[in-house]
Order: structure tokens, then sequence, then C-alpha cells
């Protein structure tokens, strides 16, 4: 799957941006991390999923970011505002959604599901870490 070249919408935890990016390493979700290892020092990755039940990206981007990767990590593609908290544990620094779901899911819809929305302990894996640490 390729990306237009046209000026994207790009959503961050304070809403849209518009991209304000150099050229970044394109790579399919379904790729795997290890076949990544001469672009660790690339600045910019984007992840492009192809489909919106197709989370390998998301097990992707966690690899790459166990691994070392510290550039900026974009999921681009099918993703919808639901899966913005994921795509931000999963170690995406931001969201590069279709013009199409951009048209169907306003900003108010992305910035209510940023992690910062949530608060602490938003998710079920904090909560079970906060609850250990207190035994």
């Amino acid at each position: 799957m390729t990306i237009a070249a046209t000026p994207s919408t790009i959503v961050r935890d304070d809403g849209f941006h518009s991209d304000d990016s150099a050229a970044p390493i394109d790579v399919p979700g379904e790729a795997e991390a290890s076949d990544l290892a001469d672009h660790m020092q690339a600045p910019f990755i984007r992840i492009v999923f192809s489909g919106y039940a197709d989370g390998r990206g998301f097990t992707l981007a966690r690899q790459l970011r166990r691994l070392g990767y510290t550039g900026r990590l974009r999921a681009a593609g099918l993703l919808i505002a639901d899966q913005y908290p994921l795509a931000r544990k999963s170690g995406f620094d931001e969201v590069e959604p279709t013009p199409e779901i951009l048209a169907r899911q306003p900003e108010s819809q992305w910035i209510a599901r940023a992690p910062k929305a949530a608060g602490p302990n938003r998710d079920y894996q904090s909560r079970l870490a906060a609850l250990s640490a207190s035994a």
C-alpha cells in the first residue's frame, strides 16, 4: 500500500496536525521486526495498516521499541479513533488515518481517546501493575 504524497492530517494526543515530516521509511504492518535491522537508526518509520482488523502493525511497533528504536514512529492507513489508545500504547507517536476515516471521525473523537484523557491506570495492565505494587 502506498500513501499519497498530498498533505496528510496527523493525529496526536492534542488533536489534528498538518504533516510536518520528512520522507519516512514506509513499512507494511506485516513486516518482521528482524527485517528492519538496517533501519533502527532511521529518524522516522511509518507502519502502514492495510486493514481495520489487522493488528500486526501494533505488534511490529512494540517489537521495534523493545529492540531500541527511538525515532518517530507513525501508524498510517486504516485505523479508527477507537484504536488510537492501542497505537500509543504499542509505541506509536502519532497516527495518520485515511481522509475517509477523518471525514467520519472528527477531531473530538480522537482527542477523547488520547491516553491523557483517560487518566492514570486507564488500562487493565496499568491497574494490575498498581495492584501488584501495593500488595
